[in-house]
């Protein structure tokens, strides 16, 4: 149903256009990226890439059947809070909603996440309004640890131990 790609230079023309295509979407439950994000994406696109080849983020795209990017998953400051741990983000695409694409990609970057990356636990932050991604993150494992703010909204941390395999 859904491919991940870990995110490339060739990605980023796909990835504007999605992120242009799909903004008023997003900013019904998260804060709005902002103008100086898409000004200034090449630039931000050079730097995460980066940022993953130190190590410090894993970056992926989600395709479709049809290799069309439909959204993004990723596990971002890798040990930052501890050894082993990430926090997880995720945007799924309007026109790829409500089909189980955002449950299907996290499932496979948490199998990522303690296989290839190594990682043992999780971390995920949604604002309490957005029931879809709470739901998601309660089929993939994870369990609520808290209220939050998100951007100036309230919300809930998420967490998840994993499995590893060394």
């Amino acid at each position: 149903m859904v491919r991940l790609e870990r995110l490339r230079s060739d990605h980023a023309a796909a990835l504007l256009a999605f992120e242009r295509e799909n903004r008023e979407y997003f900013a019904r439950s998260v804060p709005d990226r902002g103008d100086a994000y898409f000004a200034g994406f090449a630039d931000r696109h050079r730097a995460l890439l980066a940022e993953q080849d130190a190590g410090e983020c894993h970056f992926h795209v989600v395709l479709d059947e049809d290799g069309e990017l439909i959204g993004r998953v990723n596990l971002v400051d890798v040990g930052a809070q501890e050894e082993g741990s990430a926090e997880l983000g995720y945007r799924i695409g309007e026109r790829a909603a409500g089909r189980g694409v955002a449950t299907a990609a996290v499932r496979e970057v948490c199998g990522s996440a303690a296989t290839a990356y190594r990682l043992s636990s999780l971390t995920a932050v949604t604002t309490l309004d957005n029931a879809a991604s709470m739901t998601v993150l309660g089929r993939t494992g994870f369990t609520a640890a808290g209220y939050v703010d998100v951007g100036g909204r309230p919300g809930v941390r998420f967490g998840r131990r994993l499995v590893t395999t060394h």
